[in-house]
């Protein structure tokens, strides 16, 4: 079973690690705002297909634990090492503590990503697609000058609070 969940775990790392590269290809050659559209487009499409497909293992019952659940068993989500979750009366908020690709771009002298475009287009098309009565906001996400705590953070609001009944 370990044996099992690190080859899991490798696989996720490689789906971002290929993002990556991708991303940097098309940032050498056409520019930083090229490959942001580029990857903008191309996460919501897998946020969408993301929802389906953990809404059919985990069988999404509307609920702000399921909710949570979901969202914590995203590519993006299992990628962190370090994330937070706090969940409110009308609403579940998600930080990630240190961020991998951030701190990867860092290392390699590229600068921090101002990802929150990108990122807010992903959760917003992931909660799109699990729940309608899920509202995606940022909280603070880079361009934005990064939290002594946390480099993103994200609130999910329900429109329909009887979810944390």
């Amino acid at each position: 079973m370990e044996k099992l969940i690190e080859l899991f775990m490798n696989n996720v790392k490689t789906v971002w690690r290929v993002d990556g590269l991708y991303f940097q290809g098309i940032e050498k050659r056409f520019g930083q705002e090229a490959a942001r559209e580029i990857d903008r487009e191309s996460w919501e499409s897998i946020a969408r297909m993301e929802a389906k497909d953990l809404n059919k293992i985990f069988r999404y019952d509307g609920s702000s634990e399921d909710f949570t659940n979901m969202l914590l068993n995203t590519s993006w989500a299992l990628y962190q090492e370090e994330k937070k979750v706090v969940e409110k009366e009308d609403e579940v908020e998600f930080y990630v503590v240190r961020c991998r690709v951030q701190e990867a771009r860092i290392k390699k002298g590229l600068g921090v990503f101002p990802c929150k475009e990108v990122r807010y287009s992903y959760l917003k098309a992931f909660s799109d697609e699990l729940d309608k009565n899920v509202e995606a906001e940022v909280i603070s996400c880079p361009p934005d000058e990064k939290k002594p705590d946390y480099w993103c953070g994200w609130r999910f609001k329900f429109k329909n609070t009887k979810n944390f009944e």
